[in-house]
Order: C-alpha cells, then sequence, then structure tokens
C-alpha cells in the first residue's frame, strides 16, 4: 500500500489532532465544573472547526497525491479513487 498523502505533514497533522484532544478534554472539564451552557457550546463549535480544518487538510493531501496518482495510472484505480474523494467530500459537506 502507497503511503498516505499527508506523509510529509505528519507530525504537524498529529500535534492538530493533539491540540483537539485537548480542546476535548477542556470540554469534559467544563461540563463537569457545571461551566455555562453558551461557554461549552463555543468551545465545542471551536474543537468543530478545528476537526473540519484537519478533515479539509487530509482531502486537500488526498486529492494532490492519491487522487492525481490514480488517475495518472487510469483505468479502475482512477474510478474508485475519484468515487472514493467524491463521497469523502459529500461526508464532509454533511457533517
Amino acid at each position: 500500500m502507497a503511503a498516505p498523502g499527508y506523509v510529509d505533514d505528519r507530525t504537524a497533522v498529529l500535534a492538530r489532532l493533539k491540540k483537539i484532544e485537548g480542546q476535548v478534554r477542556g470540554i469534559h472539564k467544563m461540563v463537569e465544573d457545571d461551566r455555562y451552557c453558551i461557554d461549552v457550546l463555543q468551545q465545542i463549535s471551536a474543537a468543530t472547526r478545528a476537526l473540519q480544518g484537519v478533515a479539509l487538510h487530509l482531502l486537500d493531501e488526498h486529492m494532490a497525491h492519491c487522487v492525481v496518482n490514480a488517475v495518472k495510472a487510469g483505468g479502475a484505480e482512477k474510478d474508485a479513487k475519484l468515487r472514493e474523494a467524491s463521497a469523502a467530500i459529500a461526508r464532509l459537506v454533511k457533517s
């Protein structure tokens, strides 16, 4: 199996996910501490935006590497990667 498209910035992606993990832990603590609903919702919104940012970055990398390489290869691989990318975009739009 080929390396993922984000292989060159794997460390940066992991750092962003670690930061998001900290945000979610903070939200958990806010609920434990009975913080004001709107403050909790604001933090949830920030974590959601951060996850969406990572998802869009990964999608960009997938398109730039995996899909481009599949299109160059042509045939069934090209069709499969294009369908896969389209389905990923649809999932992101629905979220």
